[in-house]
């Protein structure tokens, strides 16, 4: 008798991919998440109206960040817990409902640096009301242009992995110039908010493709070499290459850069939070970036073998 094939939970089903996720993710977020998105999917409510209350959330978390009284900051602390599960669970309701959209992530990934973007003021003003020198602002500036680069190349380096390995089916590593078509092909005058959201999209996309240049080069000679179809051998090859990455592009996603936020305000020095994405959190985005670049250039060498006549 033919063994039976183990079908994934529901759960599983709402998981982008699971060696994707973290541990933290696995065992809490994407578990409370997937209750959330039960519950809205039961009141009808939209994935980007659940992105936009976790932005709103997380807003309100980072202004408790502002005060120097731990119990305050606590109370933040929870607030940005629930914002990030809510996070979660927006992906989680769209996979749940089959209402996955480009613009929800595009307003998913707008509303994420508006929620870092207010804890980076909020900490700056803090500091600056406890007697720092305005040289904070400077600080605060390179160390949230160092998180949007770290950011960025974390969510490059994953959605990377869900193409390859999904043979290019999934549809979450869009390239700037699919995007910059799209953007052409609308008018102000016609759709104004999908053209905003299009731009912001392509600057940000553009960043990704800057700061991970040799993965954006081994996605454009991989189509090259496979006419747009990627074989199951290098599917197979890409994912055991870059699956072991993941435990260090952790290091660069959101919950490790909260727990390192979430120490630095129990003991009242909300500025370390800002050298440390300048320092240590850059150091290892380079060292990724080396890795990657090793990975890309020794896989491709193996594409050009297999492509030879």
């Amino acid at each position: 008798m033919a063994a039976q094939v183990a079908q994934p939970s529901v759960l599983e089903t709402t998981y982008k991919v699971r060696e994707a996720e973290g541990i933290l993710d696995l065992y809490f977020y994407r578990r409370v998440g997937f209750q959330l998105a039960r519950f809205f999917a039961k009141l009808g409510m939209s994935p980007i109206g659940v992105t936009l209350l976790g932005g709103f959330v997380g807003v309100v978390a980072s202004h408790f960040y502002f005060y120097r009284d731990l119990r305050t900051n606590i109370a933040g602390m929870v607030l940005h817990v629930c914002a990030n599960a809510l996070d979660n669970a927006d992906g989680q309701l769209a996979r749940l409902t089959g209402r996955q959209s480009r613009q929800g992530r595009i307003i998913d990934s707008v509303v994420d640096h508006l929620v870092f973007v207010s804890i980076y003021v909020n900490l700056t003003l803090r500091a600056l009301f406890a007697g720092a020198s305005p040289a904070v602002f400077l600080l605060a500036l390179v160390a949230g242009v160092s998180h949007g680069l770290q950011g960025g190349a974390a969510d490059y380096f994953r959605n990377a992995y869900l193409y390859f390995v999904s043979g290019g089916s999934r549809g979450d590593f869009d390239s700037s110039c699919s995007i910059r078509s799209n953007y052409k092909a609308i008018t102000w005058r016609d759709e104004p908010w999908n053209k905003v959201l299009l731009a912001l999209y392509l600057n940000f996309t553009r960043q990704q493709e800057l700061a991970s240049s040799a993965l954006t080069r081994f996605r454009e000679q991989v189509a090259q070499l496979f006419h747009g179809q990627i074989p199951n051998w290098l599917r197979q090859q890409y994912r055991e290459a870059a699956q072991p990455a993941f435990k260090f592009w952790s290091g660069l996603m959101t919950n490790t850069r909260m727990l390192f936020l979430f120490v630095f305000l129990i003991i009242d020095r909300p500025t370390w939070f800002f050298w440390t994405e300048i320092t240590a959190l850059n150091l290892l985005l380079m060292y990724l970036l080396y890795r990657e670049a090793n990975m890309c250039r020794s896989l491709l060498a193996m594409g050009q073998q297999a492509n030879q006549p």
